[in-house]
């Protein structure tokens, strides 16, 4: 077990529609206004907000004894909610600061970067566009991938953070579009490896495919990367449920020199789901899944409809 600390919990969370309550005419938001059938209200609003803090707050904190130190998210509107989520009640304490651009996703929902300035800097962060053309030869919209380079423990990773093409018309008629964008983050892998070889890398995000999608393969397979997450996943464990069965959307892959045992630096020491009780239904037939905010249009308070996972890595 390593000393507490030198270990540092790395983290992805698909927030699972963190809207504000206003109208924001450049996207498809209408769902998520006080005026809407889902009523979302500014008091539904802020009760998503401490319940998603205290839910980052509390990810490794057993093992590391400290909230993580960095923090993907999927499905945030805009700055105006990460700033309102790193102030909020349980992340208030911690120097937190984000990154986060916006995409041309039609439901303006992006990616994002959370992260403790006391241990990370940021050198350097931008975003690519994953192109897709639909079957009517147009553009089709979806989440930029993140890259975001900084120092950490005094040692320089690369970090992506994911939010791939939905299944919503059905995972074979979509997948041509995850598979579009696993060559997309293959290419900035393929550039970063192309200025240092030994690269630390870290890909993580709401792939909306399993490990063993072709997506995740070719992935894995192009860039040399070890699917840290991919073990979690059971008939009886993932991420999310989908009509009773788990699956493993959120993932963690590493660059192999996180797992060199006899090498320097930062290394790979665990990898879990964060599924803790509390973030789960506690009763009727959808107990054990994740405590979600709505169901279709009926309120719920919960928390998400994904679980957040995560790794440690020690020095």
């Amino acid at each position: 077990m390593s000393s507490i600390s030198n270990l540092y919990t790395i983290a992805f969370y698909n927030t699972e529609n963190l809207f504000d309550i206003y109208l924001d005419r450049r996207t498809n938001d209408n769902d998520f206004l006080p005026t809407s059938a889902k009523n979302w209200t500014k008091k539904r609003y802020e009760t998503k907000i401490y319940k998603l803090g205290s839910v980052i707050s509390k990810i490794g904190f057993e093992s590391a004894q400290k909230p993580p130190t960095i923090i993907g998210l999927a499905e945030v509107e805009n700055d105006s909610v990460l700033k309102d989520l790193i102030n909020s009640e349980d992340l208030k304490l911690y120097n937190y600061k984000f990154i986060h651009y916006n995409s041309l996703d039609e439901r303006g929902i992006d990616v994002a970067l959370l992260y403790n300035e006391d241990e990370f800097t940021v050198e350097h962060s931008e975003t690519f566009n994953i192109y897709i053309q639909d079957e009517q030869a147009e553009q089709d919209f979806t989440r930029d991938i993140l890259l975001v380079t900084g120092y950490l423990n005094n040692e320089k990773i690369h970090i992506l953070v994911n939010h791939w093409p939905s299944r919503h018309e059905g995972s074979d008629q979509t997948e041509y579009k995850r598979l579009l964008a696993s060559k997309k983050a293959s290419e900035i892998i393929a550039n970063l490896k192309e200025h240092n070889l030994d690269s630390k890398i870290i890909v993580m995000g709401d792939f909306n495919d399993n490990p063993t999608s072709n997506s995740m393969l070719q992935l894995k397979k192009e860039n040399s990367l070890y699917n840290v997450t991919e073990s979690l996943w059971s008939y009886s464990r993932g991420s999310v449920n989908h009509n009773f069965t788990w699956i493993l959307f959120d993932q963690i892959l590493l660059s192999q020199n996180f797992l060199n045992l006899k090498g320097p630096g930062l290394q790979f020491e665990r990898a879990n789901i964060f599924d803790e009780k509390f973030l789960t239904q506690h009763k009727g037939k959808f107990k054990g899944q994740p405590f979600r905010t709505y169901v279709g249009k009926k309120y719920k308070g919960g928390f998400s409809d994904h679980f957040p996972v995560y790794i440690q890595l020690k020095k």
